[in-house]
């Protein structure tokens, strides 16, 4: 089975590619997360864990759900983790979560797809993001084919600088900067409710047909970008910045 978690469309684009692959089964856990359930999946099948990196290290939400889940059947777990351009260490900590939950670690891959961390970096126009996906298509398949036959995922090159990236800094990160203070609404805002919907963490609530966001936010990205009229800022630091959604891909 493969499970996935996604803000703006990059890991539910590499699940859904290597689901269709592997003719294996799908599940959101983005939508599992946001209903509050406690799951309990079996698979005979490997486990295939596909999420996005922040800051070095597999999206906390998704190594939560993870952890309160339990898994039966295969003990088998791959990681597919998309990032704007490095992973870092994540491995160490995707193996230790194995470690923990019973599971074997089969390794991870590292998949390239378009930055949509606006709250921090650029995102490319449409035209890179449809390349930069192209690319990382070859990457899935020759993932995918070791999924099917079972084999490790070749283990990445770490060095010093990914440990402390994957480590302290993604500590700090989470400590300093993770927060939804910043987010607000323009006068663009029509008050349809998509962010609202979009926020797996349920951290948002329209007052007076107006988006108020809480305390409990991951920086998933998926209400800034996908809001429908662009009404949705991060400070200073989104502005004027293309908002980004994965290219659909009529191949899949």
């Amino acid at each position: 089975m493969i499970v996935y978690f996604s803000g703006t469309g990059n890991s539910r684009f590499a699940a859904e590619f290597l689901a269709k692959q592997l003719g294996d089964e799908l599940l959101d856990a983005g939508r599992r997360i946001k209903t509050g359930e406690k799951d309990s999946l079996h698979s005979d099948r490997p486990w295939v864990f596909a999420a996005p990196i922040y800051a070095w290290r597999m999206a906390n939400v998704m190594t939560e759900y993870i952890r309160r889940t339990e898994w039966t059947g295969s003990r088998d777990a791959y990681f597919v983790l998309t990032c704007g351009g490095e992973i870092g260490d994540a491995g160490k900590y995707a193996a230790q979560l194995c470690e923990e939950k019973g599971l074997h670690y089969k390794g991870v891959l590292e998949v390239v797809m378009p930055e949509n961390y606006i709250a921090m970096f650029n995102a490319p126009g449409e035209d890179e993001s449809r390349s930069i996906v192209a690319k990382a298509k070859p990457v899935l398949e020759q993932a995918g084919e070791l999924i099917r036959q079972g084999k490790d995922l070749p283990a990445p090159k770490v060095g010093l600088l990914d440990k402390l990236k994957s480590g302290p800094i993604n500590e700090g990160f989470y400590k300093f900067y993770v927060k939804a203070d910043a987010f607000f609404a323009t006068d663009a805002c029509t008050g349809c409710g998509f962010c609202v919907e979009a926020c797996t963490l349920n951290n948002i609530r329209l007052n007076e047909e107006r988006p108020i966001w809480g305390k409990n936010c991951t920086h998933c990205m998926a209400c800034i970008c996908g809001c429908p009229t662009e009404a949705i800022e991060y400070g200073k630091r989104s502005r004027g910045k293309p908002r980004y959604q994965c290219p659909k891909d009529e191949n899949l």
